[in-house]
């Protein structure tokens, strides 16, 4: 079993089958060598191609049903750019000077250009760059007779795995068919994500790795909402993943109306029935998430993952990295956004990257150990991050900080940083926070330590119980030991909450666990300040939350703290909520069910 992390592009739940979609191969364009006299011939070929793929465009356009939808204007826009004198005069140009065959300059002419958007620093102009190459594969295919993989009349459901799903293969694919989509490139702002999105099918990019784990006729768990793939999973995690989908197929009629219903709480406060304040901020991976937020009713960005800027990109300058985390803090109009420095190496990879070989690299160069040991890599983000500051409030965070000697340096590379922007005359935030992310026993138990250098604490459960538990959620046969309510787990999280409670900061959690309704209360009743998780969950989670009593969530914890193991703080957890709340309530991390409320409350 692997669980590979992307972007969450369309939530829901999918159990399948992988039908792995295969690259153009490039490497078949013929290219040869054509004397002047045949330059008129190769431009006689390029027209008839033009037209022909005009017409599949045509086609696709009124597939599309409303020509004012998404999907009509997206293949206009083929359209025009298939159309576009200037396309067509540097073909012309190119074959006259290069005497080679028109596949080979339609080739070199549209890299060209794709390369030019992808290093744009405007993330929309860098996403045109599929578009581009949307069409000059229809007009090669065209050229050379063939037709590429059909997805229109697929004999079974499938979850396709692509590099990268062009625009008109998402159109054209049979959509009853494919039951979810999982890509390594994209963003939320690229023409596949929007189709997909108007078509509703579940659906995780930007994996950078999928098309190298996945092999057809693998067993897959997409999971849209959490933005996570699951490979070859075991019969534990299948068995809860089953009962989630048939939640999920349970729950499918009444979403709209939920959904309508919880955004009657967006301008409210996420407050207990007594009194007790909590703050609810949303995680993201990408710039254009940011805009979203506010119909979620999230508080601020308490994770905003950088890596996935690197990721995406296979590098970031200043001034990309500026202008992502500037639109980020621009667009959340005064709330709080938390930067956490890249978490790059482990499963993460850029690149260059490529030949590190570890052999545990979970528990090697990644996190702040790569950015210390990278100091102008790291040197130049943080000034980016600081730079934003200016446009609004922004938070620092540092991640999978073991002790108050990593946590120094930090710091002190942070100074340095602040001192370049001064002599530049760039500003900043003076009083910019920094806090520091909790993620493996040693931090836990010198908390109070890292507390008296820190403006805040967060929780990052995902990899804390993962440590603590000395269980790697990737291999099957120890993957049913992850427990997030295993003593030792609550017991570390309660910690944590009391050493930044006594230093007077307050405590986040910005892991998987804060966006479990089943835990929430735990959570609550331990003292938690602040809850970030994917924006989708944030409703659920508001509601739970106004409709209980703190002192019950106090008397809640304080005896899941006395119990002795998973088995009795579930069914602890369980009996609780059932006692309590009306609606059923999945968890990812309580034995995979769903608590369904009684009799009488129902």
């Amino acid at each position: 079993m692997k669980i590979l992390s992307g972007i969450s592009a369309v939530a829901g739940v999918v159990i399948g089958k992988a039908l792995l979609l295969p690259e153009d191969d490039y490497r078949e364009i013929p290219r040869y060598t054509i004397s002047p006299g045949e330059v008129t011939g190769e431009l006689e070929r390029f027209v008839p191609a033009v037209q022909e793929a005009a017409a599949e465009l045509r086609n696709l356009k009124e597939s599309a049903g409303d020509m004012n939808s998404e999907q009509g204007k997206i293949f206009e826009a083929h359209l025009l750019m298939l159309e576009d004198p200037d396309f067509h005069y540097q073909i012309k140009a190119r074959l006259e000077s290069k005497y080679e065959n028109i596949e080979w300059i339609v080739f070199e002419v549209a890299r060209d250009l794709s390369q030019k958007l992808l290093q744009s620093d405007d993330a929309y102009l860098r996403e045109r760059a599929a578009d581009v190459a949307d069409v000059s594969r229809r007009i090669i295919n065209c050229l050379r007779g063939i037709n590429r993989i059909s997805l229109k009349n697929l004999e079974e459901d499938v979850i396709l795995v692509a590099r990268n799903l062009l625009p008109s293969d998402a159109l054209g694919m049979d959509k009853k068919r494919v039951k979810a989509l999982v890509m390594d490139m994209g963003s939320r702002v690229s023409h596949t994500a929007i189709l997909v999105r108007s078509f509703g099918i579940p659906s995780v990019i930007g994996l950078s790795s999928a098309v190298r784990e996945i092999s057809n006729g693998d067993t897959l768990i997409v999971d849209g909402e959490a933005g996570k793939v699951i490979l070859d999973p075991d019969r534990a995690v299948l068995k809860q993943y089953e009962t989630k989908y048939r939640q999920d197929e349970k729950n499918r009629a009444n979403r709209r109306h939920l959904a309508e219903e919880l955004s009657a709480l967006q301008d409210l406060p996420a407050e207990t029935s007594d009194g007790r304040r909590v703050v609810l901020k949303a995680n993201i991976e990408i710039a254009e998430e940011a805009a979203e937020l506010g119909r979620y009713g999230a508080e601020g960005i308490g994770l905003y993952r950088s890596e996935f800027l690197f990721l995406q990109n296979g590098q970031a300058s200043e001034e990309q990295q500026l202008e992502a985390y500037s639109r980020v803090v621009k667009a959340l109009e005064g709330r709080p956004v938390t930067i956490r420095t890249v978490d790059l190496g482990g499963d993460k990879l850029l690149p260059g990257m490529q030949a590190v070989k570890e052999e545990n690299p979970l528990l090697g160069w990644r996190a702040i150990r790569f950015s210390l040991s990278l100091p102008d890599l790291f040197m130049t983000q943080l000034r980016a991050i600081l730079r934003s500051s200016a446009e609004g409030t922004v938070k620092i965070m540092f991640p999978m900080i073991s002790g108050i000697e990593e946590l120094e340096m930090a710091l002190a590379l942070l100074e340095e940083a602040k001192k370049e922007c001064r002599r530049k005359g760039q500003p900043f935030d003076e009083e910019i926070k920094v806090g520091t992310m909790i993620e493996m026993p040693a931090a836990v138990v010198t908390a109070d330590i890292l507390a008296e250098r820190s403006d805040f604490f967060s929780i990052g459960t995902n990899d804390l119980i993962q440590y603590t538990l000395a269980v790697d959620r990737g291999n099957e046969k120890v993957s049913y030991l992850a427990q997030a309510t295993h003593p030792a787990v609550i017991r570390f999280i309660k910690q944590v909450i009391d050493s930044a409670h006594a230093r007077g900061i307050p405590a986040a959690m910005c892991g998987e666990l804060a966006g479990d309704s089943a835990v929430a209360p735990l959570l609550l009743g331990m003292g938690l300040d602040e809850f970030s998780m994917t924006a989708q969950s944030i409703p659920r989670i508001k509601e739970l939350i106004r409709s209980l009593d703190f002192a019950s969530c106090k008397i809640l914890a304080e005896e899941s703290l006395t119990l002795s193991s998973c088995k009795e703080i579930q069914a602890l957890v369980n009996r609780w909520l059932k006692e309590r709340f009306l609606r059923p309530v999945t968890s990812d991390f309580i034995a995979g069910d769903t608590v369904e409320p009684s009799d009488e409350n129902a």
